[in-house]
């Protein structure tokens, strides 16, 4: 059965989408980008600070659904700039240490805000 997950300790979802949905064994998130949950933007910061905030976000929304970051089977990372992918993958990878899930990075035309990243992922709960 699908369930909705929201938490305070996130952004909360601007649109027709829910910060994430979960089943019995599986949670799947919105994409995260860097906004706190008080509602800054950080989009004119550094790449890793950007990177740094939406896994914030997205470690909010998996504790909100009975998940930690070692759950994580799959992100998928959305760039702006494929050239920020070495300094987003430096801070990623403080996240993910010994086994890290399957991750796709790909650059993309625009994301929402003008920000430079935007990160989604699935896991296991």
């Amino acid at each position: 059965m699908k369930r909705t997950v929201s938490t305070d300790d996130a952004p909360a979802a601007v649109g027709a989408y829910s910060q994430a949905t979960a089943t019995d064994s599986l949670v799947f998130t919105a994409g995260q980008i860097p906004l706190t949950p008080d509602g800054d933007l950080l989009d004119d910061a550094p790449i890793a600070d950007q990177t740094e905030q939406a896994l914030d976000n997205l470690a909010a929304i998996l504790d909100e659904a009975g998940a930690t970051m070692d759950d994580v089977l799959k992100v998928t990372v959305y760039l702006a700039d494929i050239d920020d992918f070495e300094a987003m993958n430096e801070t990623y990878a403080t996240y993910f240490d010994d086994e890290p899930p399957a991750r796709s990075a790909v650059e993309v035309a625009n994301l929402p805000k003008g920000v430079g990243v935007e990160i989604e992922a699935v896991a296991t709960t």
